[in-house]
C-alpha cells in the first residue's frame, strides 16, 4: 500500500486517507478478491489523527490541563479551522514547523528535524492516549472514540477492508504467521517481526493486534478464506528459505489458489449477459445523472423550456447548446430527473447517457447498440433481432421508438453528442432520428461556439437536419448573482465556510467569469482554503484557463512538478485516452520521473509506485472521465479547455512534444516490454548515498510486450491490440520518427494484415493520410519528401482500389498489394520492402499469389470500385460539394468519394427497378420511383423516407422533380405537388391532350413541361416537341422545337434547343420572356443531336449525336451575324451512341481545365483532347455496366513455355503466364472472326482451334496455319495419345435427326485417321480412356440410352452397352478413371456410375460423387449447389473428409477440382465468387481468393504450383499456390520473373524467340 511513498508524502499527513480511499477504488472496482491482509506479530505504525473535531479537541486539552500537563506541544501543531463546518483542528504539515524535514541537500540538518519531529509526535501520543482514557474513564466520549488515539494504521486497514465489509467470502483473504521463540537478542532483527518499545516488547500493541487477529478477524471473515501457519525462529535471521521451505511453498500454492477461486467465483457470478451488461451501464449514468442533480441550482426559465417541450406536441428532437463548460450536463441531468413529475401520471421509460464517461457510450455503434439493449430490456423485447452494423442498427432504433405509449412515453437524454467517435464520416450526429413518433422525446446537448466553427461543426449539422429554430435552446453562463448563490449553496451542502476576505475574493472572480466550470473550478480552490490560510495562499483566477492552470500548479507543487507534468503530457499527447495501466507504464519507463521519484534511495523495482498516480488523480476529481478506446477503457480529459491547458503548459517547444510522443510510440512498440531491461544512470545522489561504483545500471520495468495479436493456447487469435493500432501511427508521426513509421506500420505486411482483419478500412488508410499531412523532415530533400508521399500514396491508392474485396477478405492482403504494386516494386525501396513481406508471409493467410502483375495499379484511371448493391445500378448522382456520390438500385446508397466508403445505406423495401433518380439543390434530400409506380423521398443526412403513392394509378409515372422541400410526381394525366412527408399540396392537370416526356419545377408558380406534339399540320414529317412553361403564375407562349433535346440554363432564363426541321439542324439560344422564348444565338450544328447538356458552369453546351459529341463554348466572342462553331470529337469506328429515352443518350463530360473531354460508351471510357480533336485514350471500365459479356475460356496449357491459350469471340490468345503478358492474337479472317474452341499441345508448339465453321491447326512460333478445312457446328475438341492427335465432336443431319459425328485426325497435318457417326438423345462430352486405347460415345439407339466403344487408334466398333444399371438416371458427363484403362464413370445428378468398357460390365455406384478424380483413382470430390464439400472414397463411396460443411449458402454454380498433382482441391462459389484451395493431407483451407469478377474457366499446371483463371470480364490471372508448408515452395516466389529484373528480361527473350516471326501486340492492343 504504502511502497515508494517518500518522505514528502508524509509531510501532509495525507498517506493514511490516501490508503483508505485506494481501499474503497478497489472495493468499488474488483467484482473478486478486493483485499488480503497479511498478518504476523507486529501492530505496526500508530499515528496521530490529521482531523479532530474542535468540541473534542477541546475535551482532551482540557483534560491534559486539569491534570497539569502542558499542552504547548498540541497548540504548537494542530491549528483550528472554522472554514469546516463543524470547525476542526488539523495537524500542520511538518516543513511548515521544521523547515529541514525534507532537506536531503543537506542531510544533517534534515536529521535534526526528522528527530524532532518523531520525538515531538511521539509525546503528543502519549499525551492524546492520556487524555483520552481519562475522558472514557469519565464517560465524556466512548470506546471507538478512544481507540482511535491507540490504532495502528495497519487495523484502520483491516476495519476498513474486512470488519466493515458485508460479503467477505467473495472478495477478501487473510493469512496469519505466528514466529514461536523469537530471538530477542539480535533486537534490529526482531523489531521487523514484533513492537519494540525501549528494547523490550511493546505489550499494548500486543494486546491491541491479539484482539484484531486472533478475535475480530477470524469473527468476521470466513474459515476457508483465513490461513494461519505457525513457524520457528531460525538462526539470527529468524527465517530460511531451506528451513521453511515446505511453509513457503505451501503459502504460496494457496494464496494462488484462493485467489483463483475468488476470481472464478466473481466470474461464474457475473451477468455477463446483454441484460446484465445493459443494467451495468444504466446504474452508471443514473449515477452521474445524480451527482450533477446534487450540486444543481437555479435555471428555473431553461427548465420551464424543457418542460414545455417535453409536455408539448413537437416531433424533433431538442438541443441544449452553448459553448464548453456552460452547464449543459447538468441542465440536461437536473430536466431528466424532473421528467416523472412532468408527465404523471404516465410512468416514462427514460433513457440517460452522458455520452463519453462510459465505454459503450464513447462510439456511436456501442452507444446505439446499448440504448436498443434499454429499450428492449425494458418493453420485453428479444435482443437477438439488434444488429451490429451502424446502418441497419440506425434503422432498428428508429422501429423500437414506435413502441412508445402514452401510458408509457419514452424520453431519451444524450449529453455531448459532440464527444463521440467512430462514426463513418465526419459527422457524428445524422444517426439521430429527427422525425420523434408520437409520445417519444429526444433532448440531446452539444457544443457550440461562434469563433470555432471546428468544435461546432455539429451543432451546426443539427441545425440543417432538425430545421426548427424553437428546438434549440441556448445555455448560458449562470450569472453573477445565480453563481454566488450556488457556492454557497455548495458550501453548505459540503459543510464549508468562509471568512468575509475570501468571501470577497471569490465575489471579484465570479464578477469576472460565470460559466459553470469556472464556477466548479473557483469551489474546488475555496474547500482547499483553510480559515487560517494566509491571504496570498488565497488567490483566485479571472477566467477557466487561468484557474486550470492555478489547479495543475497547486497540484505540481503537492506531488511533484516533474511527476505530475509527465503523468498529465501522457494523457494530453495520446489519441484517444491512456489506461491506468499504461499511464503507470509509461512513467516507469520515464527516467526523468524515476530519478525524481528515487533521488535518494534505490527502489526494490524500478517501476513508478501506484499510489503516486493515485494521489494525483485523487486532486483531478471528474476532470478526468473514464471512456471507451479501442475495446479498452482509458483515461481522458472531460473538458476540452483541460486539454488545452494542459497542451499550453505541458508542450512549450517541439521538442517536449516529440519527448512525449516518442516515449508512447516506444511504449506501444514494445521496445522494453516481455522482461526486457531498460539501461538507466544512477543519480549522483544515489551514487554518493549508496557508494555505487557504476554509473549506469538497467532494470527490467515490467511493462507487456505490444504483439499485433495475442494468441489464445491453440494459437489461433483471440483478439487484436487494437490500443496499438490505434496509438502507434499517431505517436511516430507526431515524434518524426518516419523510418520507424515505415519500418513498422506503413510498409509492414503484418501490421497492415493485422489492422485490415480487426478495423475498418478507413482507419488504416487514416494512418497513410495523417502520415502524407505530417511529413516535414528537416534533414530530407523536396525530392526525399515527395518520394516518400509517392510511396505512401501508392500503398494507400492500393488499399483503396481493393477496398471491396479486402474489407469481407483482409487475407487477401498480399494478393492485393502484389497484384497492383509489381510495377513499382524496382522503383521504390519502401514498396519493395512490403512486397517481399507479402511473398514471405502472406501465404500464411492466402497461399494463392499473383504470379505476375494482374490488377489496376494506384495512379492509373481507376481510383475506387464501389461495391455496395446487391442488384444492378439504375441511376446515381454527384453531390453539389462533389464529395459524395448517391446510388440507386432496390436501395439508395451514399458513398464518400474521399474515402470510397459506404456511408449510408436506405432500404424502402419496395419491390420493382427504382428509376429516375433525382437529388435535391442542397443535396439534402433524394428521390426516385420504382417500376410498380411507387416514388421515394429520403432524408440523405438522416436516411428517413417516405414512400408515395401514385397519385395516378391508371397511368404509369413519367419522372419526378425534387426541390429543396417539395416533391413532384408527372405523369400522362398531369403532375402532383407534394411535401417532403408525403401529403399532396396541389395538382396541375395535362389540358394539352400531349404526351408528356419531362418536366422542370422550380416553385409552385414556375414550372414547364415538354410535350410530344402531335400536330400532323406540319408540312413535313419532322416529329416536334412543345416546351410549355408557367412563369409567376403565367402561361408562356409555348415553344415547338424538334425531338432533339432541350437543356435549362441556370435560373431557367435561357434554353438551347434545336428549332429547325429535318434539313436545318442549327441550335438555339433562347432568352425567356414575361411572354415568350426570344432567340438571342444560334449555334452551328450538323449532326441530328441525341442530346444537350450543360457543364456545371454553364460556359460549354455538349451535344450528342450517333459517332460522338460536339462540344460549344459559350464564353468566347463571335462576329455578328455568324454563328457560334463547334468542335466534333468521334467515336472509333463500329462505336455508335444510341438515345435510352427521349432527349437522353450517352454523357460526355469536360476535364476541370476544359482540355479534355471524357465520355463513357458501353464498356469503355473514351478522352480526346480539346485542342486538336483526337481521341488520346480508351480505358477498360469493365466494372460498369455490361451489357452483354462473351466468356473466355482457358484451354490446355504447358509448364515447360509456361503457354496458355485463350478463346475470345474473335480470335485465339496466346499468353505467357509468367509474364502475364499477350503474346499474340491468331485470328485466320481478322473481320467478322467467331471462335468456340482452342487446345494448345503440352509442348507448346502447335494449337488447335475452329473459327467461323473452319477446323484450323497454328504453328505457334510462326503464327502460320498449318492446316485448314471446313467443319462447322463443333461442339468439342480434345487433344490425345500425347497431343499427337486430336478429335472433333460436331452435330449433323438435318433438325431432329440427332446425330453425331466424331472425327480423329493427327498433328500438326491434320490428316484424318477415321469418321464415326452414331445417334444420340442428349448431347455428352466424348473421351479417350487413359492409355489412349478407347474412344468411349454416349448415344442412343433402338430408343435406349447406349455407351459405344471404339478403337480410338483406327475407329472400329468394339463394343455397345446398353445402360440398364439398377437407379438408372440421365447423366451429364463421362469421366475417364485414370487408374483403371479400360473404366469409364458416368456422372448423373446424385451419384457416379463406374462401368468397364472393355468386358461391359457395370461395377459400382458412388454416391454424391461429381465427377473430380485424383490420378490414382481412389478419392473424387461431392460438392452440392447449396453448400458443402467433402472428399470421398471411389471404392466404397464413403466420406474421408468435410472440407466444408454443409451450411446452406443459397443455390449457385459451383466449380470444384483436383490440381494436377492432386495436392490439392480447389472450390469456387458463385455466390461468393470466391476460390478456396483445401489442401489435401490434412484437410486445411490454405486460401480463400475472392475474383473480382465471375469464374468462367480454371486449370492448374502440370507441378501443381500455379493456377489460371479466366473470368468473364476478360481477365486471365495466374497465381502462384505458395503453400507454406511445403518445402519445394520456399523460395519460389521470389524466383518469378516478376519479382527479379533478371530473370524478368530472361523469361521476355525466351518468350520473343518462341514467337519470333509473329507481329507483336501493342500495349494497347494488350
Amino acid at each position: 500500500m504504502r511502497w515508494g511513498v517518500r518522505d514528502e508524502a508524509t509531510d501532509d499527513h495525507m498517506t493514511t486517507e490516501l490508503c483508505m480511499k485506494e481501499i474503497d477504488n478497489c472495493q468499488r472496482l474488483s467484482m473478486g478478491p478486493n483485499f488480503v491482509v497479511f498478518l504476523g506479530q507486529k501492530y505496526g505504525y500508530r499515528p496521530i489523527p490529521t482531523y479532530i473535531v474542535a468540541s473534542e479537541f477541546v475535551m482532551l486539552r482540557d483534560a491534559l490541563l486539569a491534570m497539569g500537563t502542558d499542552v504547548t506541544l498540541l497548540d504548537t501543531w494542530y491549528m483550528k479551522d472554522t472554514n469546516a463546518v463543524p470547525a476542526i483542528y488539523i495537524l500542520q504539515p511538518i516543513s511548515s514547523i521544521l523547515i529541514n524535514f525534507n532537506n536531503k541537500r543537506v542531510p544533517k540538518l534534515q536529521q535534526e528535524d526528522q528527530a524532532t519531529w518523531w520525538d515531538n509526535m511521539c509525546k503528543m501520543q502519549k499525551l492524546f492516549r492520556k487524555a483520552a482514557q481519562t475522558l472514557y474513564s469519565t464517560n465524556k466520549i466512548d470506546h471507538e472514540a478512544m481507540h482511535n488515539y491507540f490504532m495502528a494504521v495497519t487495523e484502520r486497514e483491516v476495519i476498513r477492508g474486512i470488519l466493515s465489509v458485508k460479503n467477505t467470502k467473495n472478495h477478501c483473504l487473510a493469512y496469519v504467521r505466528y514466529i514461536n521463540n523469537i530471538n530477542m537478542q539480535n533486537i534490529k532483527r526482531a523489531s521487523n517481526f514484533i513492537d519494540i518499545i525501549n528494547r523490550n516488547i511493546d505489550t499494548e500493541s500486543v494486546k491491541l493486534l491479539s484482539d484484531l487477529r486472533d478475535n475480530r478477524l477470524p469473527a468476521r471473515i470466513e474459515t476457508t478464506n483465513l490461513q494461519r501457519y505457525t513457524v520457528e525462529w531460525t538462526g539470527r535471521e529468524g527465517l530460511d528459505l531451506d528451513t521453511h521451505q515446505e511453509y513457503l511453498q505451501h503459502f504460496i500454492t494457496h494464496f494462488y489458489k484462493n485467489m483463483v477461486k475468488l476470481v472464478d467465483r466473481a466470474m461464474r457470478k457475473e451477468d455477463s449477459s446483454a441484460q446484465g451488461q445493459i443494467i451495468t451501464e444504466l446504474l452508471q449514468h443514473l449515477h452521474a445523472c445524480n451527482n450533477s442533480v446534487r450540486v444543481f441550482y437555479g435555471r428555473e426559465k431553461d427548465l420551464e423550456k424543457v418542460r414545455a417541450y417535453i409536455t408539448g406536441p413537437s416531433s424533433k428532437p431538442l438541443v441544449l447548446h452553448g459553448e464548453g463548460g456552460c452547464g449543459k450536463t447538468s441542465l440536461l441531468a437536473k430536466s431528466a430527473s424532473l421528467c416523472s413529475e412532468w408527465l404523471a401520471p404516465s410512468k416514462p421509460l427514460l433513457i440517460m447517457r452522458f455520452l463519453g464517461t462510459t465505454p459503450d457510450s464513447s462510439a456511436v455503434t456501442p452507444m446505439l447498440i446499448s440504448l436498443c439493449h434499454q429499450i428492449s430490456y425494458n418493453l420485453m423485447l428479444p435482443f437477438d433481432d439488434i444488429p451490429d452494423e451502424m446502418v441497419p442498427l440506425t434503422a432498428h432504433l428508429k422501429e423500437l421508438l414506435l413502441n412508445a405509449t402514452k401510458e408509457q412515453p419514452l424520453l431519451m437524454f444524450l449529453d455531448s453528442v459532440d464527444q463521440l467517435t467512430g462514426a463513418t464520416d465526419a459527422n457524428k450526429v445524422l444517426w439521430l432520428p429527427t422525425r420523434l413518433p408520437p409520445h417519444v422525446k429526444i433532448v440531446v446537448s452539444c457544443v457550440y461556439e461562434e469563433n470555432d466553427p471546428a468544435i461546432s461543426q455539429d451543432c451546426v449539422t443539427l441545425r440543417k437536419i432538425i430545421e426548427e429554430s424553437d428546438n434549440f435552446l441556448e445555455v448560458t453562463s449562470l450569472g453573477y448573482d445565480l453563481a454566488m448563490d450556488v457556492i454557497k449553496r455548495w458550501m453548505t451542502d459540503g459543510h464549508r465556510d468562509l471568512n468575509n476576505y475570501q468571501m470577497r475574493m471569490v465575489s471579484n472572480a465570479l464578477g469576472r467569469c460565470s460559466l459553470p466550470i469556472f464556477v466548479k473550478l473557483v469551489f474546488a480552490e475555496i474547500c482547499r482554503w483553510k480559515s487560517y490560510s494566509r491571504p496570498q495562499d488565497t488567490h483566485l483566477a479571472g477566467n477557466v484557463m487561468d484557474s486550470i492552470m492555478m489547479l495543475f500548479e497547486k497540484i505540481e507543487k503537492q506531488h511533484g512538478k516533474l511527476l505530475v507534468s509527465h503523468a498529465l503530457a501522457y494523457i494530453t499527447a495520446s489519441k484517444s485516452g491512456l489506461s491506468e495501466s499504461e499511464l503507470e507504464d509509461l512513467i516507469s519507463l520515464d527516467d526523468k520521473v524515476l530519478d525524481d521519484v528515487y533521488q535518494y534511495h534505490l527502489p526494490p523495482v524500478r517501476r513508478i509506485p501506484p499510489l503516486l498516480w493515485t494521489r494525483i488523480r485523487n486532486d483531478l476529481p471528474n476532470y478526468l472521465s473514464e471512456r471507451e478506446a479501442d475495446g479498452v477503457s482509458v483515461l481522458n480529459w472531460y473538458h476540452r479547455q483541460f486539454k488545452e491547458a494542459a497542451k499550453k503548459r505541458y508542450f512549450t517547444n517541439q521538442n517536449s512534444s516529440q519527448y512525449f510522443h516518442s516515449s508512447i510510440a516506444d511504449y506501444f512498440l514494445g521496445i522494453w516490454g516481455g522482461g526486457t531491461p531498460k539501461p538507466f544512470r544512477f543519480t549522483e545522489i544515489q551514487r554518493h548515498r549508496f557508494n555505487l561504483k557504476e554509473k549506469e545500471g538497467e532494470a527490467d520495468r515490467k511493462v507487456p510486450l505490444q504483439p499485433l495479436a495475442f494468441l489464445a493456447k491453440d494459437g489461433t487469435v483471440s483478439r487484436y491490440n487494437l490500443r496499438k493500432f490505434g496509438e502507434l501511427p499517431f505517436h511516430l508521426v507526431r515524434s518524426r520518427r518516419f523510418a520507424g513509421l515505415y519500418e513498422h506500420v506503413l510498409f509492414n505486411y503484418e501490421w497492415l494484415h493485422a489492422k485490415m482483419s480487426s478495423c475498418p478500412l478507413q482507419a488504416v488508410l487514416s494512418d497513410f493520410e495523417d502520415a502524407c499531412n505530417n511529413v516535414h523532415d528537416r534533414e530530407a530533400s523536396r525530392e526525399d519528401i515527395y518520394r516518400r508521399k509517392r510511396e505512401m500514396m501508392l500503398v494507400a491508392d492500393a488499399l483503396r482500389l481493393g477496398g471491396a474485396i479486402l474489407s469481407l477478405y483482409p487475407d487477401m492482403l498480399a494478393c492485393q498489394l502484389v497484384g497492383r504494386l509489381l510495377p513499382e516494386r524496382p522503383a521504390n525501396a519502401n514498396v519493395r520492402t512490403l512486397l517481399d513481406q507479402c511473398d514471405e508471409q502472406g501465404p500464411q493467410h492466402c497461399a494463392l499469389l499473383p504470379t505476375y502483375h494482374c490488377l489496376h495499379t494506384p495512379g492509373g484511371p481507376l481510383k475506387y470500385s464501389l461495391e455496395g448493391h446487391q442488384f444492378a445500378v439504375f441511376g446515381f448522382r454527384l453531390t453539389a460539394d462533389l464529395r459524395y456520390i448517391v446510388s440507386v438500385s432496390n436501395k439508395f446508397v451514399t458513398w464518400d468519394l474521399s474515402t470510397s466508403d459506404l456511408t449510408r445505406e436506405t432500404n424502402p423495401r419496395i419491390e420493382g427497378i427504382m428509376q429516375g433518380l433525382q437529388l435535391s439543390p442542397d443535396n439534402k434530400y433524394a428521390s426516385a420511383h420504382s417500376s410498380n409506380n411507387q416514388t421515394v423521398a429520403i432524408n440523405l443526412m438522416t436516411s428517413e423516407y417516405v414512400v408515395v403513392e401514385n397519385p395516378y394509378p391508371e397511368y404509369d409515372i413519367v419522372g419526378t422533380q425534387l426541390s429543396n422541400n417539395r416533391l413532384v410526381i408527372y405523369s400522362q394525366p398531369g403532375a402532383t405537388l407534394f411535401d417532403l412527408r408525403g401529403q399532396e399540396l396541389e395538382r396541375w392537370d395535362n389540358t394539352s391532350g400531349q404526351q408528356v416526356i419531362a418536366m422542370d419545377f422550380v416553385s409552385s408558380s414556375e414550372y414547364s413541361f415538354i410535350y410530344r406534339d402531335s400536330d400532323e399540320s406540319d408540312s413535313d414529317t419532322t416529329h416536334y416537341m412543345c416546351l410549355s412553361s408557367i412563369l409567376d403564375g403565367k402561361e408562356l407562349e409555348p415553344l415547338k422545337f424538334s425531338n432533339v433535346l432541350v437543356a435549362a440554363l441556370p435560373g431557367r432564363e435561357r434554353v438551347c434547343t434545336c428549332t429547325g426541321g429535318e434539313l436545318d439542324r442549327t441550335v438555339s439560344i433562347l432568352s425567356r420572356g414575361r411572354l415568350r422564348y426570344s432567340e438571342i444565338e444560334l449555334l452551328e450544328n450538323r449532326q441530328p443531336l441525341l442530346q444537350l447538356v450543360l457543364d456545371d458552369q454553364a460556359s460549354y453546351l455538349i451535344g450528342t449525336f450517333m459517332q460522338g459529341f460536339q462540344v460549344w463554348n459559350l464564353t468566347t466572342e463571335v462576329s455578328e451575324g455568324k454563328k457560334r462553331p463547334c468542335v466534333s470529337l468521334y467515336l472509333p469506328h463500329g462505336i455508335r451512341n444510341v438515345s435510352s429515352r427521349p432527349m437522353q443518350s450517352n454523357s460526355c463530360v469536360l476535364s476541370l481545365e476544359k482540355d479534355y473531354a471524357v465520355a463513357g460508351v458501353r464498356k469503355s471510357l473514351y478522352v480526346w483532347s480539346l485542342r486538336n480533336c483526337k481521341l488520346l485514350k480508351v480505358l477498360d471500365a469493365h466494372f460498369g455496366r455490361i451489357i452483354h459479356t462473351t466468356s473466355l475460356t482457358v484451354g490446355t496449357w504447358n509448364s515447360k513455355r509456361d503457354i496458355a491459350v485463350t478463346v475470345a469471340r474473335s480470335c485465339v490468345g496466346i499468353w505467357h503466364l509468367k509474364l502475364g503478358k499477350l503474346l499474340n492474337r491468331l485470328a485466320d479472317q481478322p473481320l467478322g472472326a467467331i471462335v468456340t474452341h482452342a487446345e494448345v499441345t503440352k509442348d507448346g508448339s502447335y494449337i488447335v482451334n475452329t473459327e467461323s465453321g473452319n477446323l484450323l491447326i497454328w504453328d505457334v512460333a510462326t503464327a502460320e496455319v498449318l492446316f485448314r478445312t471446313e467443319e462447322k457446328n463443333v461442339k468439342q475438341l480434345t487433344l490425345f495419345d500425347h497431343d499427337t492427335k486430336f478429335i472433333t465432336v460436331c452435330k449433323s443431319g438435318a433438325i431432329g435427326e440427332n446425330k453425331c459425328v466424331v472425327q480423329a485426325r493427327t498433328i500438326p497435318d491434320g490428316e484424318r485417321l477415321y469418321r464415326v457417326e452414331y445417334p444420340i438423345r442428349l448431347l455428352r462430352n466424348v473421351v479417350v480412356t487413359s492409355d489412349n486405347t478407347h474412344l468411349v460415345l454416349a448415344g442412343n439407339e433402338a430408343l435406349k440410352d447406349t455407351l459405344f466403344v471404339y478403337n480410338a487408334t483406327s475407329g472400329t466398333l468394339i463394343n455397345k452397352i446398353v445402360l440398364k444399371y439398377a437407379n438408372y438416371k440421365d447423366f451429364h458427363q463421362i469421366v475417364v478413371m485414370p487408374n483403371k484403362p479400360s473404366q469409364v464413370a458416368l456422372i448423373d445428378s446424385d451419384k457416379g456410375n463406374i462401368l468397364d468398357v472393355r468386358t461391359r460390365r457395370f461395377l459400382r455406384s458412388v454416391p454424391r460423387w461429381n465427377g473430380s478424380v485424383t490420378r490414382d483413382g481412389k478419392y473424387g470430390l461431392f460438392a452440392p449447389a447449396r453448400g458443402g464439400l467433402e472428399v470421398i472414397e471411389l471404392r466404397h463411396g464413403t466420406s474421408v473428409r468435410t472440407l466444408i460443411p454443409r451450411v446452406a449458402e443459397g443455390v449457385f454454380s459451383v466449380i470444384t477440382r483436383f490440381t494436377k498433382t492432386d495436392r490439392y482441391v480447389l472450390y469456387y462459389h458463385s455466390g461468393s465468387k470466391t476460390i478456396r484451395v483445401f489442401r489435401m493431407a490434412d484437410g486445411q483451407m490454405v486460401s480463400n481468393y475472392r475474383v473480382s469478377a465471375e469464374l468462367t474457366a480454371i486449370d492448374s499446371s502440370d507441378d501443381g504450383t500455379t493456377i489460371v483463371l479466366g473470368t468473364v470480364d476478360g481477365c486471365l490471372t495466374c497465381l502462384t499456390v505458395a503453400d507454406p508448408k511445403v518445402a519445394q515452395m520456399t523460395g519460389y516466389v521470389t524466383r518469378l520473373p516478376s519479382r527479379s529484373e533478371e530473370a524478368w528480361r530472361a523469361v521476355e527473350e525466351h518468350a520473343k524467340e518462341m514467337t519470333r516471326f509473329a507481329e507483336p501486340v501493342t500495349p494497347e492492343d494488350d
